[in-house]
């Protein structure tokens, strides 16, 4: 058996004894049992809100409403149509006899002294074309031509007419220094005479200015040839023309005098290589 000393006097005495026995100081009693009784808290139900499946039904609700509505609107609209149709086709009639409602007319008179404003025609240009292969843009109802030229040389083998005016006359030039009464050269046609005076320009310089001035009155269209003997000429109106050009070589000259047909688009002319006709004159005459 344990002992334990009184807290009161120090006396030793058995741990079971309930009071000191010198003092009678009572000592530790045992603690009663004491039965505990377990807490039982609820928890109070927690609200989350409305369920989410109810926003199904009332989803569906809506949409049958909103189609109810569209289909009564719709109704109705036409409803207010035909109404409408039948109002306005009717007759009106007034309430009150003895008065009328006059509706202005809403007619509007134009004056006899309008004029209508047309816009002038486009000029018609005649476009000189340098000899070049750079290709010219043609309207639908245009024509373009590429004119080839080259002469015989005395071996034979045509070679290309350098930098030379081709024209598109009106007329055949025969025909327009005939009707610009130039005397021929004496033993010469007008033909010829024409390119003795572009061979010997000094010596034959009055018939020479006449004649370019004859011929200018009737020139359409006009071109230069390049390196290789061509030319392009664009916008032309499709017609018929006469192709007329000239050409100095050596102690001779080489004429060109055809009637050609234009059309609409693209035309080549491939001239076959003119032969030159030499003409040497005796410097005394």
């Amino acid at each position: 058996m344990s002992l334990i000393y009184c807290p009161e006097c120090g006396h030793e005495t058995s741990q079971a004894a309930v009071a000191c026995p010198n003092c009678g100081r009572p000592l530790s009693a045992t603690a009663p049992v004491v039965e505990r009784t377990p807490i039982v808290t609820s928890i109070p139900r927690r609200d989350d809100g409305i369920p989410k499946w109810v926003f199904i039904p009332l989803g569906v609700i809506g949409a049958l409403l909103l189609l109810v509505f569209f289909v009564v609107m719709s109704r109705n609209s036409e409803d207010g149509n035909s109404n409408l149709n039948v109002n306005v086709s009717a007759r009106r009639t007034t309430t009150n006899p003895g008065s009328s409602t006059d509706i202005p007319s809403s007619t509007t008179d134009i004056p006899s002294s309008s004029t209508t404003v047309t816009a002038p025609p486009a000029d018609t240009q005649t476009m000189n074309v340098p000899g070049s292969q750079t290709s010219v843009s043609v309207p639908p109802s245009k024509g373009s031509v590429v004119i080839d030229a080259k002469i015989a040389g005395r071996t034979g083998s045509p070679q290309p007419v350098k930098s030379e005016k081709f024209y598109l006359l009106d007329k055949d030039v025969e025909s327009i220094l005939s009707e610009a009464r130039l005397a021929p050269i004496e033993g010469q046609s007008l033909l010829n005479s024409f390119g003795l005076s572009v061979l010997y320009p000094d010596r034959f310089s009055d018939f020479n200015r006449d004649a370019l001035r004859a011929i200018k009155n009737h020139i359409k269209y006009a071109g230069t040839t390049d390196s290789s003997g061509k030319a392009e000429l664009g916008g032309i109106e499709p017609d018929s023309y006469y192709l007329f050009g000239i050409t100095k070589s050596g102690r001779g000259f080489a004429v060109w005098s055809s009637p050609v047909s234009i059309n609409a688009g693209q035309n080549a002319l491939n001239l076959t290589p003119q032969r030159v006709t030499e003409m040497a004159l005796d410097p005394n005459e």
